[in-house]
């Protein structure tokens, strides 16, 4: 199943600019003077009142300010959860992103009628500088069983390729870059410039500069029998990659995204997507802006098992 109807989101209480991420994270930029946290604050509260209201089942759980973790609001990169009951930790490249993970939170979940059976933890490659970061780095295609990794400082070729092999996964691999300056620079997360949805792939193909690995990707899609949107560079910078697709308690399907990523997109883009489904946006200008992520990235699907 492509969709979930549970999604886990990160409610910021010391939310800003992190040093450490910007590194390579080429989407940042450090706002001065405003107060960021509360406008953060109010875009995230909104954001889960439109997904509430069209019947989306939202656990949302407080960070917390020791330690302090200002990314916490995107937690698909730490935890994902799985339909066998498995809970998965990642390794994370920056180290004060390490502490988001939270035993808590997966107790949470479980007190919300979820089964975890095991936990797989795999952050310990973090020791040895190797990093996998969850549904940032990795785009899934659950029905056909592949996953899509696009190599980064934050995706370890090696570790992606085990994680496929461990979970069954036909690992797709590539090179995805955006331009900054003048130069062409790896993009950090692949979930910045695709999105799987259950009959359609949003992707910037512009950004895969090796043709041999565009094609590879491109022909993968297609034989997956999903319909390819494609989005340029410009419209990726908006964040048009970042999305994810949801579906409600009655199996209706939603493509969420932010309200820069929509108003990026053109006409076609738009009645092409909603063929398939209703498009859900919110406006996260100073979570994008200075957190460098979007819609997508606050969104940590849940597909564990009711108990």
């Amino acid at each position: 199943m492509q969709t979930t109807d549970t999604v886990l989101m990160i409610e910021p209480i010391a939310f800003g600019y992190n040093a450490e991420t910007a590194e390579n994270n080429y989407f940042q930029v450090e706002q001065k003077g405003a107060d960021i946290q509360s406008k953060a604050l109010a875009e995230f509260k909104i954001f889960v009142e439109k997904l509430k209201s069209k019947g989306i089942n939202v656990i949302s759980i407080k960070d917390t300010l020791d330690p302090h973790t200002p990314d916490s609001i995107f937690p698909n990169n730490w935890v994902s959860f799985h339909k066998d009951g498995k809970v998965v930790l990642y390794p994370m490249f920056a180290s004060n992103r390490r502490v988001e993970r939270r035993e808590d939170i997966i107790e949470t979940i479980k007190d919300k009628g979820f089964e975890v059976a095991e936990i797989d933890d795999l952050s310990f490659s973090e020791t040895q500088g190797h990093f996998l970061e969850g549904t940032g780095s990795m785009i899934f295609d659950h029905d056909n069983k592949i996953a899509y990794g696009s190599v980064s400082l934050r995706l370890d070729e090696n570790l992606f390729r085990k994680f496929c092999a461990d979970y069954d996964f036909a690992p797709v691999v590539f090179h995805s870059f955006q331009t900054v300056g003048e130069e062409r620079l790896p993009i950090y997360h692949t979930n910045v410039m695709m999105c799987v949805a259950d009959k359609f792939v949003v992707i910037c193909l512009d950004c895969i500069d090796n043709e041999a690995e565009r094609n590879n990707v491109s022909e993968t899609i297609k034989k997956s029998g999903k319909e390819i949107i494609e989005i340029s560079e410009a419209q990726m910078q908006q964040f048009a990659g970042n999305m994810l697709q949801v579906q409600n308690k009655n199996g209706e399907k939603f493509l969420v995204m932010s309200q820069t990523a929509y108003q990026s997109l053109d006409q076609n883009q738009v009645s092409n997507i909603e063929k398939y489904c209703e498009i859900i946006y919110s406006d996260l200008n100073t979570i994008e802006v200075n957190g460098g992520g979007s819609a997508r990235c606050m969104l940590a699907e849940v597909f564990l098992p009711k108990k």
